[in-house]
């Protein structure tokens, strides 16, 4: 596989950005793997780097982008927190990203049986977790489908929270970052959420 180039990357519209992360998925879910030599990937970029995607993804020890997506070196910005939330430092990765670096694509990347959304679905307060946990909790509000057990024990709800609070991370990006709206409404780049099922591997994207 060889390493992305500016020439490459410039070549890749956004719908082939996410083509290629399908793509990835697919050969991780299969237990396939393109044949890279990762070293000789360090060095032809040593010089400078032409990622295609941004992902947002969580801190999770299971959903490694670059894995999951069977990226290689200088294929990806990997951008990772609890919860796969947003704020003003990682708007401003991400602008850094697509704006000056070229990515085509952002993926705001949840999963399952996440123990941020757990968190935030049983109240949890503990230190500095806790204003990252209240930056879910819209999620979980916005979840009106689950009448009763409504906490952490009810995996479907978890789910469902998770899920909502990816759309949510995705309206957020657009709403606080007019750099990236710009770019989306301009076709220049693409946007995009899902869930990583961390059981199978296989990652569904919200289309």
């Amino acid at each position: 596989m060889k390493t992305l180039t500016k020439e490459m990357q410039t070549s890749i519209s956004p719908s082939m950005a996410l083509d290629l992360l399908k793509d990835g998925n697919k050969r991780f879910v299969n237990n396939l793997k393109i044949n890279r030599n990762l070293l000789q990937q360090a060095n032809e970029t040593s010089d400078g780097q032409h990622p295609f995607a941004v992902i947002l993804s969580c801190i999770d020890s299971r959903t490694s982008a670059e894995l999951i997506f069977d990226q290689g070196l200088g294929d990806v910005f990997s951008v990772r927190i609890a919860g796969n939330i947003v704020n003003e430092d990682i708007l401003g990765s991400m602008e850094f990203g697509c704006k000056v670096a070229g990515a085509k694509i952002i993926v705001v990347l949840g999963h399952t049986k996440c123990g941020a959304i757990k968190g935030a679905c049983d109240n949890v307060e503990l230190g500095n977790l806790t204003g990252l946990i209240h930056k879910i909790k819209p999620a979980v509000e916005q979840e009106c489908s689950t009448i009763e057990n409504r906490n952490a024990s009810n995996a479907a709800f978890v789910e469902n929270v998770a899920a909502l609070n990816v759309g949510l991370s995705v309206k957020n990006i657009l709403l606080h970052s007019p750099i990236i709206a710009e770019m989306v409404k301009n076709a220049e780049i693409g946007i995009v959420g899902g869930v990583h099922d961390i059981a199978t591997g296989e990652v569904k994207f919200f289309e």
